[in-house]
Parts: structure tokens; C-alpha cells; sequence
């Protein structure tokens, strides 16, 4: 593929981790706006090169860090703005309250579930007391920016409990330029290797792409925490539908307009191998209603058309496998299938990856990731080698020497849902003797425009290390 490269271009420091970045046109206002959303519940926006306050909802936000030495994958992890924000002045927010912390859903560390192909136990665990063995809750919610300039929340969508703190998703919340409804993406709920498989359960909440109607949505003052489809009161059920299962954790969906049709790409961040993105033209969503009636009365529903990604059976193109070092040879590693069973049952049914990279790579031209933390079409003339593109970002490549960077880099549009090769960005920016993790991507409303979020730590509770930069010629 053509070697690209780029400049970065920085546009604000000194922030708060930079989750979420999106432009928005304000009521009587004439240009975009760049709106920056930070993990622990600011929103800010550009205004002639001054960074403004939007709303701070920090008292909102459960406290976070307290439990993993600083790292931490709650806090605000989603906004978005209505397609008729100029004219309404509605956008939606994702985040983890205040005040819900829990123990979590099984014991010892976050991430210390393995599953044991040798003892069936292990892989068929069932999230079990849910209301009170949990992490925290999430909430999705309408809120208003008022005639006067003020911010107010109108409603709450959606209470979700979690079962451990990370594989919360982020970017979270995306509007649909195909049908105009609200996307949300959803992470399978957190530790290693999915243990209680709510991704493929169609009743389970957790990993899963879902369209909700914000137009149909009913008023429901106080909506019930809940984990499955099925706790939801009907009114609810009616204004949502499945698109995809099988999620692991996700940077959000972007929409490429192609052929008068819309690529849908979904990045799906991996558990010990490979980094995946994903793409889609056409899909059938199930109604939720339909779920739940098929799960009463003990039936298959219809998945004809539902986008399937395959978790926790395959991680990208690969079975998923656990890693173990070799006795025999501390240079090697041994993989074995972690879930065969799971793996045979979804290989027909699952997605194929536009393009994958790895933890572990030793060609010359690429290089060994961390995380996937987003993925966006570039449809600008500014850089012609992205023209038409899909650019995404790394968190960190693995190997190098510190301090940390992190990893830009491309693949092309495919239409035939083929396998395709990915190539690394370029960059000749210096950000010193500081770690850059690469946190977040984003664009504008016509997608002419990149921009980049870094970090300078791997804890949210290291205040005050991140920069915002645009990705230029």
C-alpha cells in the first residue's frame, strides 16, 4: 500500500483524557464547532481558537481510578448530537453514574477471568445475583441546550448494570445518517474473555450494536436499571432494534456514504492477538420486541440480515485462543483454542474482518498493537493518499522503545469483502520525552477533517496530560 504521511496539528492541551471528539453547528451559529468530550465529564468546544466550556457534569460521574490504580474504562464515554441540534438543541450523553459502585460480578481482579478448555465449569459460568454482584451503571440521556444557553437534561433513555468496570465501550453514541435514529455500542461488560458470554445472548444488553427511535421514545420518568431486553417495560422494547452481537469492546460505528449506500465500520478491540475492523452494507435489524417474544416462547428468532462479529467464539479472523509461554523454549508461545464448541457453532454465522493487525507482528512495514480506539472514513481531498479511506488509531505499539507512542494507520475501501492489507501513518510530530497514547479519533460532519486525541498516561487519574491535534497534509 502508499506510504502516507502526515502532519499533526495541535489544537488544545492540557485536557482531561479526550474520549469523544465531534463537531456540531450551534443554534445561531454558522460554522462547526469542534466538541471534545473528557472521561471524567467535561465537554468542551473551539470557539476562534478559544476552548469553551459546554457543560461539566463531573459530579455525575462515579469516581473514577479508585479501584485499578488509576486505570479506568468508565466515565463519560458517549455524546452525540441530535441531526437537527441547530434547530433543537438536543444531544445525547453515556456515562457511568455516581454512586452505583458495586464489588463487580465475580471476584479477584477485573481482568483475571481465564476460561480452562479442560474444565467445563469455567465456560459456562452464569451471571448470577445480578442486583447486587455488579460494577456500576450506565445511563444514556437526552439533555437540551435551552434558547437561554443553558444546559438541561430532559430525560433518561436508558439504565444499564455492568458487571465489571472496563468493555464499557466509547464513543459510544452516534447518530445514523441512513435512518436518523441513535446508536449505541456496547462492550460485553468487561474482564478477559467474556466469562458469563452475554455477547452472543440475544437477551443481554452487553455487547451489542443497538438503533433507538429517540422520536418514538417514550417518557419514562425513571427508567429501571436493568442488564437484558427483557427487564425493559414494553414502551422501551418498542423503540429499539438489534443491528449486531458479538461485540468484545468498541470504538464506535462510522458511516461512509458509497454507491448510494452506507459502509457501516465497526472496530472490535481484541483479547490477546489481533486488533479487527469490520464492514457492512446491508443488515435487517431484529425489533427487540421480537427478541423477547422469541426468547418467551422458547423459539430461534429470525437472524437472517443480524450482523454477527463473533465474540467470544472468535477474536477477528482467528478462533479465540489462550497464550501460554513454551516450557520447552522461553522464545516461543503456545495458543490453544480457548472455545472450540462456540467457535464451530458461530463460524457461519459471523463477520469477516475488513482488516486485522496484530499484538505480535514482525514485518518490516507494520507493527505489534495494544488496543483499537477508533476508526473513521476520510472522505477529504486534503491528504489524497487517505482519500475515501478508513484511518484508524492504536493506543500503543507494542515493543518500542520509551517513552510510548501510539499508531495511525489506514486501509482501503473494499467492496468485496475481502480480507484487506492495512498500512502504518506516518507522523513527524514530537511530543518530547512524554508517552502519547493515541486515546480517541474524530471528524467533522463531512468527514474532510481528522482529529486526534492523546494522552500522556494510561491512569484517569493522572489529570491534565491531553492534547488534541487535527491530522493535516
Amino acid at each position: 500500500m502508499r506510504k502516507v504521511k502526515v502532519r499533526l496539528h495541535p489544537i488544545v492541551s492540557k485536557l482531561n483524557m479526550p474520549t469523544v471528539m465531534k463537531t456540531a453547528i450551534l443554534p445561531g451559529d454558522s460554522i462547526e464547532r469542534l466538541f471534545i468530550a473528557t472521561q471524567v465529564g467535561e465537554i468542551f468546544y473551539i470557539r476562534d481558537g478559544v476552548i469553551r466550556t459546554f457543560l461539566d457534569i463531573r459530579p455525575r460521574i462515579l469516581k473514577l481510578g479508585t479501584s485499578s490504580g488509576g486505570y479506568d474504562e468508565r466515565g463519560l464515554l458517549g455524546l452525540a448530537f441530535h441531526p437537527e441540534f441547530y434547530y433543537n438543541g438536543l444531544f445525547y450523553l453515556h456515562y457511568s453514574v455516581a454512586g452505583t459502585q458495586g464489588s463487580g460480578a465475580l471476584p479477584g481482579a477485573f481482568e483475571s477471568f481465564k476460561p480452562n478448555p479442560c474444565d467445563p465449569s469455567t465456560l459456562n459460568l452464569r451471571w448470577i445475583n445480578r442486583e447486587t454482584h455488579y460494577d456500576h451503571v450506565d445511563t444514556v440521556e437526552e439533555w437540551m441546550l435551552q434558547p437561554n444557553g443553558q444546559t438541561q437534561k430532559r430525560r433518561t433513555l436508558l439504565n444499564v448494570r455492568r458487571p465489571f468496570l472496563n468493555h464499557n465501550g466509547v464513543n459510544s453514541l452516534n447518530f445514523s445518517p441512513e435512518t436518523g435514529k441513535l446508536i449505541l455500542t456496547t462492550g460485553d461488560g468487561g474482564s478477559g474473555y467474556d466469562p458469563f458470554n452475554l455477547s452472543q445472548n440475544d437477551m443481554e444488553i452487553a455487547g451489542k450494536i443497538i438503533e433507538m427511535d429517540v422520536v418514538k421514545y417514550t417518557f419514562i420518568y425513571n427508567p429501571p436499571v436493568v442488564t437484558r431486553f427483557d427487564e425493559l417495560p414494553k414502551p422501551i422494547q418498542e423503540t429499539l432494534t438489534l443491528i449486531a452481537k458479538g461485540v468484545r469492546n468498541i470504538p464506535g460505528i462510522s458511516f461512509q456514504w458509497f454507491n448510494n449506500d452506507y459502509i457501516k465500520y465497526v472496530g472490535i478491540v481484541g483479547q490477546d492477538l489481533v486488533e479487527s475492523i469490520f464492514s457492512f452494507v446491508h443488515h435487517k435489524p431484529i425489533p427487540v420486541t421480537q427478541l423477547v417474544q422469541a426468547s418467551l416462547m422458547n423459539s430461534e428468532p429470525d437472524h437472517e440480515g443480524l450482523i454477527n462479529f463473533g465474540w467470544r467464539g472468535w477474536e477477528g479472523a482467528f478462533p479465540t485462543s489462550l497464550i501460554r509461554g513454551c516450557a520447552a523454549n522461553s522464545t516461543l508461545d503456545e495458543e490453544t483454542i480457548a472455545y472450540y464448541n462456540e467457535a464451530v457453532q458461530t463460524s457461519v454465522r459471523r463477520l469477516l474482518p475488513l482488516t486485522s493487525y496484530f499484538h505480535k507482528d514482525a514485518r518490516a512495514d507494520k507493527f505489534g498493537g495494544t488496543a483499537l480506539t477508533g476508526v473513521q472514513p476520510y472522505m477529504g481531498n486534503g491528504i489524497p493518499g487517505l482519500t475515501g479511506s478508513v484511518v484508524f488509531t492504536d493506543l500503543a505499539r507494542q515493543g518500542s522503545h520509551p517513552p510510548v507512542r501510539g499508531v495511525l494507520a489506514y486501509t482501503k475501501l473494499q467492496t468485496d469483502c475481502k480480507l484487506n492489507d492495512f498500512s502504518v501513518i506516518e507522523t513527524d510530530y514530537d511530543f518530547g520525552s512524554r508517552s502519547a497514547y493515541y486515546v480517541s479519533l474524530g471528524t467533522n460532519l463531512d468527514q474532510t477533517r481528522l482529529y486526534l486525541g492523546v494522552y500522556g498516561s494510561m491512569k484517569v487519574t493522572d489529570f491534565n496530560q491531553g492534547t488534541v491535534l487535527e491530522i493535516v497534509p
